[in-house]
């Protein structure tokens, strides 16, 4: 039934056309016939009208069908519509539903490409406005000492001291911020290799509370585990990368940490051969607003106050790069006023010693 109708309104222009020619030429031939008193060939008039029918159906069904492939031909070939048709092996008719279709489908895939290049292009704008806003800040300073010190203050020991430190700082954070951006650069082009072994997690976590410790005492935070690990659990991964994923983490919930608060770590087995490890704080929470571009390069959720802490910046798109490196997932919850929870998954291996 379906089929029918589409043949119907494909024919549809070629039918209405040809029968009135039909009936106008046969008409004109009953009116010869008359005029020449051949009147034993009237019999013949239905059969005529019918034959003329079908001569200028196909005429015109094959006229307008190639008439609308030259020209909708051309438009497939300047816009580049349904890459996957080829018009050669298959000819346009004139069903103009199913072309009205393809362009509606074509408009709405223009549609959302012209969204996604504007949210890109937003995201860009804002992305190289983050970089010279990181970028300047620090050599700004830098400057601002060193001008400071050629202006008269090398003569002064106490003065030369205290911006030469300081210019120091400056300089340790360009650093922090060329070696990341080169970092998250080589990850998404996949020249950073990861070297894959077994490893206890449980210990490397302790060695990097270890690391931490001094940091987390100026905010009086505790860095603890959920519980006694008593048994080591191995995993599959790259174990410096996987240390930096942990610092990164940890070093985030102690700068939004509150004083006296706690950094908690657990691990607990997931499904099959995973493990999922979750990084939690008692610290002042993030908006929902801002959990889906936590992990964008130099996205602040604290625009003013967060640079006191210092840092890159892209502390957490690295921590992005790398787990997802690994093939695994990372997630984020958080409540206002109640902390915050980053967790990733990790590869299990099942009896290693």
């Amino acid at each position: 039934m379906l089929k029918s109708k589409k043949l119907k309104k494909s024919y549809k222009f070629a039918v209405k056309s040809a029968l009135p020619i039909a009936v106008i030429i046969t008409l004109l031939m009953g009116v010869f016939l008359y005029v020449s008193k051949a009147f034993n060939h009237y019999l013949w008039l239905p059969v005529f009208g019918v034959i003329v029918f079908f001569v200028s159906f196909i005429i015109i069904q094959h006229r307008v069908e190639h008439f609308i492939y030259q020209r909708v031909k051309k438009i497939y070939d300047d816009l580049t519509i349904l890459e996957s048709t080829t018009l050669n092996e298959k000819s346009v008719t004139t069903d103009m539903m199913t072309l009205t279709q393809e362009i509606d489908k074509y408009a709405r895939g223009k549609k959302l490409e012209i969204e996604e290049l504007k949210i890109r292009e937003q995201y860009r704008r804002e992305f190289l406005g983050n970089v010279s806003h990181e970028l300047k800040t620090p050599l700004f300073t830098i400057q601002g000492y060193i001008s400071t010190l050629l202006d008269g203050g090398l003569n002064n020991a106490q003065i030369l001291e205290k911006y030469l430190k300081r210019a120091d700082k400056g300089i340790e954070r360009l650093t922090y911020i060329i070696k990341d951006l080169d970092m998250i650069t080589k990850l998404e082009v996949g020249d950073l290799s990861l070297e894959i072994e077994p490893f206890d997690i449980i210990e490397l976590i302790k060695s990097t509370f270890e690391l931490l410790e001094i940091k987390a005492s100026k905010k009086q935070i505790s860095l603890i585990f959920d519980r006694n690990y008593i048994t080591p659990i191995y995993v599959n991964a790259d174990k410096e990368r996987i240390q930096q994923v942990l610092t990164n983490l940890i070093v985030n919930s102690i700068k939004y940490g509150d004083f006296n608060g706690t950094t908690e770590i657990s691990v607990e087995n997931l499904i099959k051969n995973k493990i999922i490890v979750r990084v939690t704080d008692n610290g002042e929470g993030i908006e929902n607003s801002h959990l889906l571009r936590l992990f964008e390069r130099f996205y602040r959720v604290d625009k003013s106050g967060s640079r006191k802490e210092g840092g890159s910046g892209l502390g957490l798109a690295i921590v992005k790069h790398i787990v997802e490196a690994h093939q695994e997932r990372i997630y984020v919850e958080s409540q206002i006023g109640v902390g915050s929870e980053f967790s990733f998954t990790l590869e299990k291996v099942n009896n290693g010693n």
